[in-house]
């Protein structure tokens, strides 16, 4: 046999052994009959991969009700409680560390304020902070299997490679492959909205459809765009940056060197500034007694009718409105989740945003669109665990545990 042979007889076992463990995972308790048919493997098959997933632990034989006169099907499910991941969420000046078994459930975590200037600064304190953990937790960990790291940037998710962040300089950041060799075992890094918008889908407010926009409002302004329940990523491994799209050609200057982006009109300091500014210049509002201004405080009088606070968030949906009716145009989502602080005030918001998709997207896409609030956006870590239950499902992580 060839080398390429070779390696399709390998895809082509990764991808089998993928369509099992996916079946039994998403539909369990499975039978292998069961399992054979809906995935048209050979009955030989099935129970040639699943012998091999039992024998790892990954999977477990369930007895089934006693069927009428026969004996009692033996069904598979998976197995999480013995293999454990560490779910990572890399802020521009925090960090997030989350134990999870392979189902998702949360085993411990911790947080910490975390500075770097540099891409060698962001290594060694990321190392550091994932040694003291692990320490910390060595009593309750099991098995681990797995990183999963989501950070601001453009990345290329295939390889664990960082391109570019918006705060520090880095030069094509191997990141998957350093923690790989650090710590013998698989790393997924991804982009921290595109992480959010995948776990939304697996466990979220999207899971009951396979073609979602999620857009992220917090320092910057982001999309994550499932298509047919996959991460919409490109050529270059990255889309989505719906913060660049220009709103106002007169606006202000973005950090990305244009003028009126999204993100200088729809991102949190972007809107404390403005309310700011308009408070400077004497126009009423509750917001004045305050010592600072925050998103939550501006949210809580909107929500309570101040009119200043109010407006400025009508302001911020019209603008989020106008490039979501160009995303949805490009892709026809079946629901748009809204993630961030602009939430709290979703009654304020959320109808200036339909308002704007309504009138500037077609008709028949628009109509009956759902639009709702993130379910997971206080959970940071749980983007990067989706990564990991991305790979186990597509057959990536689940191949290598299958080898060890």
């Amino acid at each position: 046999m060839t080398g390429g042979q070779i390696g399709n007889v390998d895809l082509v076992k990764q991808l089998n052994s993928a369509a099992v463990y996916r079946l039994i995972d998403l539909q369990g308790p499975i039978s292998r009959i069961q399992v054979a048919d809906v995935s048209q493997l050979a009955p030989a098959s099935v129970t040639k991969i699943t012998r091999q997933l039992l024998e790892r632990g990954l999977i477990k034989e369930v007895a089934q009700q006693a069927s009428t006169g026969g004996r009692r099907a033996i069904s598979l499910t998976t197995e999480s409680a013995p293999f454990h991941s560490i779910a990572i969420r890399l802020g521009r000046d925090y960090i997030e560390l989350t134990l999870y078994d392979l189902s998702g459930k949360y085993i411990a975590g911790a947080a910490h304020k975390f500075i770097y200037t540099n891409q060698q600064e962001l290594t060694d304190g990321l190392l550091s902070h994932i040694r003291q953990f692990i320490a910390e937790n060595q009593n309750v960990m099991r098995e681990l299997v797995a990183f999963g790291i989501t950070l601001p940037g453009l990345i290329d998710p295939e390889k664990g490679i960082i391109e570019y962040m918006p705060h520090i300089t880095v030069d094509r950041f191997p990141l998957s492959e350093i923690i790989r060799e650090k710590f013998g075992v698989s790393c997924f890094v991804g982009n921290d909205i595109r992480g959010l918008a995948l776990a939304e889908h697996y466990f979220g407010a999207s899971q009951d459809c396979v073609d979602s926009i999620l857009v992220s409002v917090h320092h910057g302004t982001g999309a994550g765009i499932i298509v047919n329940g996959q991460v919409f990523l490109g050529y270059n491994r990255n889309v989505g940056e719906i913060g660049h799209i220009q709103i106002d050609p007169l606006g202000d200057k973005c950090q990305c060197g244009n003028f009126g982006c999204l993100e200088t009109v729809a991102a949190n300091p972007a809107i404390i500034k403005h309310v700011q500014k308009l408070l400077d210049q004497g126009y009423p509002s509750s917001l004045q007694e305050l010592e600072g201004v925050t998103m939550p405080a501006i949210c809580e009088a909107a929500n309570k009718g101040d009119e200043l606070a109010s407006q400025a968030l009508i302001r911020v949906g019209n603008q989020l409105g106008k490039a979501l009716a160009m995303t949805i145009n490009l892709f026809n989502p079946q629901k748009i989740v809204v993630a961030g602080d602009i939430t709290q005030a979703q009654e304020v918001i959320f109808p200036a945003i339909r308002r704007c998709i309504e009138t500037q997207s077609l008709s028949t896409f628009n109509k009956d669109l759902p639009i709702v609030e993130s379910q997971l956006y206080n959970q940071p870590t749980i983007g990067a665990f989706s990564m990991i239950k991305r790979a186990m499902l597509n057959g990536v992580l689940l191949q290598r545990l299958l080898e060890d």
